[in-house]
């Protein structure tokens, strides 16, 4: 950061994002001396952007209250990570998201200097992510309204409606929110059944913040805990296979979707349960590595119908 000009810039940006912060941590953030600082402090008075300082212990300086400026200068990477994320905002899944994307494109490309403009336009127009498409379309409100009762550690009452059609009333600690193949989910302690549970938002009906606050545990995971329910789901088969690779390369070629991955001394486990033994099997034919089905006995027969059939085709 040597050029003096990049430095007040960031000098702007931390009083824009920290509030009121201290003359010591300023000169260290930026690398430079308390005479240094204060000679960019008055470059930004000069400027015309207001700020007060306070002497003390507490002190340091801070922009007047209510003085906000628009963003004014983004590098080449911000700008492609800004663009790039807009384009992934299509695929999830909320209502209001479509206009809202084209909105914030229209308006990042405003404030942007005519060399980012062009680059982030190019993005934008000539990129597909090709990302799961979404399953269901889901409320903008209740996922912002559950995000923030998560931040807060404040229970709700869900209204929800279950895969039968039945409608219940759940006071639930909401841990935190997980986007999975297409549909978003809300992970916490459901108070009803006295247990962990994940509900799928495209099924809440309403959302409503109770007085209640609660403590989340400190090594929870929202996205473990789904995928462990979904592998345990009642499904007609319980399934053990094992996968001789390693976790990376296991979740490579399955994701997330088929099951729960456990490495073991031998490699990685894969645990879940299917309605479809033919359909599992096909998922194991074409992996790339080798595999030792445990259970059920009955996938091996179906594996083997899946090699005769192949060598038929084959000859």
């Amino acid at each position: 950061m040597a050029n003096p000009t990049t430095r007040v810039l960031a000098l702007l940006e931390l009083l824009q994002s920290q509030g009121q912060i201290s003359g010591r941590e300023l000169a260290q953030r930026l690398e430079v001396d308390g005479r240094t600082l204060r000679r960019y402090i008055s470059t930004l008075e000069e400027l015309g952007i207001p700020l007060t300082s306070e002497r003390g212990r507490h002190g340091g300086y801070r922009l007047v209250a209510g003085f906000k400026l628009p963003p004014m200068m983004f590098t080449v990477e911000e700008a492609q990570a800004i663009a790039l994320g807009l384009l992934a905002a299509g695929s999830l899944g909320l209502a209001e998201t479509t206009p809202a994307v084209l909105s914030a494109q229209a308006k990042l490309q405003r404030v942007l200097p005519a060399n980012l403009q062009q680059r982030v336009r190019a993005l934008s127009e000539s990129t597909t992510l090709d990302l799961p498409p979404s399953r269901a379309n889901g409320d903008n409100r209740l996922l912002l309204a559950l995000a923030d009762a998560a931040q807060a550690r404040q229970r709700v009452r869900l209204s929800y409606r279950s895969d039968r059609g039945e409608v219940s009333q759940r006071e639930v600690d909401p841990y935190g929110l997980v986007y999975r193949w297409g549909l978003w989910y809300m992970s916490g302690l459901c108070h009803l059944r006295q247990g962990l549970r994940s509900f799928r938002l495209d099924r809440v009906q309403a959302v409503q913040p109770l007085e209640q606050r609660f403590a989340r545990p400190a090594e929870f995971d929202a996205a473990g805990h789904l995928n462990a329910s979904i592998a345990n789901l009642p499904r007609a088969f319980p399934v053990e296979v094992q996968l001789h690779t390693d976790l990376h390369s296991a979740t490579l070629e399955l994701g997330s979707s088929v099951g729960l991955l456990v490495p073991n001394p031998d490699g990685v486990r894969l645990n879940t349960r299917t309605d479809s033994l033919t359909w599992f099997a096909r998922q194991l034919a074409r992996l790339p590595f080798d595999f030792e089905v445990h259970q059920p006995p009955e996938l091996r027969g179906v594996l083997r119908e899946q090699a005769r059939r192949l060598l038929r085709l084959a000859r």
